[in-house]
């Protein structure tokens, strides 16, 4: 026996999931940072990358620094 919804079940699923798709655009910022930072403290000039990728409604930024010596 197949699985059927009654209009009302499917209206109501219908909205739910219209809300949850805008939800995306309610948020203020749709920007996301990552920093890994792996260099030492005494480290004046730490390697650095840096990349940031812009997807339409998304942005993503990912910063990398570490230190060209990591031992003592």
């Amino acid at each position: 026996m197949p699985f059927t919804m009654s209009g009302r079940a499917r209206k109501i699923a219908f909205g739910a999931l219209a809300a949850l798709a805008l939800i995306p655009l309610a948020a203020p910022d749709h920007h996301a940072n990552l920093q890994i930072s792996l260099e030492r403290a005494g480290d004046v000039a730490p390697q650095r990358l840096e990349a940031a990728f812009h997807l339409g409604l998304v942005a993503v930024s990912v910063l990398v620094t570490w230190s060209k010596r990591l031992t003592t």
